[in-house]
């Protein structure tokens, strides 16, 4: 059994089924009084990267002060529109019960995500996952750009050796950042990368989901 479980969450824990981009063009909106045209692209990236990019995509000039109203915006809409998450979106099949698992067996588990912190944590929530995971030992976009660096942040903060972690994640960049770092990378091709195109990443182990509880924990204990 690892001694820490990091966990990205998009696509690999829940789906938001289209709402997640609504509220981020609602909230880009609201702190460049532009109205959204075209998105930078999302698949493993971060908030920050995210918005810089689509700020010149827009010919508006990005600052660590924009991505701070952005981010409070972000973190607000998400807040007060919950319910409508709940009701649109779900956590993917299998992964309370492997949370729930793990939790069982002892090990500590948080998230490494391009998210915003309050936004993690409403969605975390709202699908009934945030009472498994040690938010404080996260990583959340203001941490970071990449996944490299939100990994080293988040084990940096527990206080656990790269050789003790897993990371789980669902795209290129995760795997990447996590072999980088020196974690055991699982991947999950419930996202938009296909199961061999993450193993060909070097994912240490590849699933088609969470759904098998017994194999995904053979993946993570491994």
């Amino acid at each position: 059994m690892p001694e820490l479980v990091l966990w990205d969450i998009d696509h690999t824990l829940m789906a938001t089924r289209g709402l997640g981009g609504v509220l981020w063009a609602e909230a880009f909106q609201q702190v460049t009084g532009v109205v959204l045209r075209e998105q930078a692209s999302v698949t493993g990236s971060t908030e920050r990267v995210i918005l810089r990019e689509t700020a010149w995509l827009h010919d508006i000039p990005y600052s660590d002060n924009l991505f701070v109203r952005f981010a409070d915006a972000l973190g607000a809409l998400h807040v007060r529109r919950a319910a409508e998450l709940r009701e649109r979106g779900h956590a993917l099949p299998g992964a309370a019960a492997v949370l729930a698992a793990l939790e069982e067996r002892g090990a500590r588990q948080s998230v490494v995500t391009g998210n915003i912190r309050q936004a993690a944590e409403v969605k975390l929530a709202v699908f009934g996952l945030d009472s498994y995971m040690r938010l404080d030992e996260g990583a959340y976009a203001e941490d970071g750009e990449g996944r490299t660096e939100l990994l080293r942040a988040a084990l940096k903060r527990s206080a656990v050796a790269p050789s003790d972690a897993v990371f789980v994640g669902d795209t290129p960049a995760d795997v990447a950042g996590g072999l980088e770092v020196g974690v055991r990378v699982v991947a999950v091709a419930t996202g938009r990368t296909s199961a061999g195109d993450l193993r060909d990443g070097g994912a240490h182990v590849v699933l088609d989901g969470l759904a098998d509880t017994h194999r995904a924990l053979a993946a993570i204990e491994a």
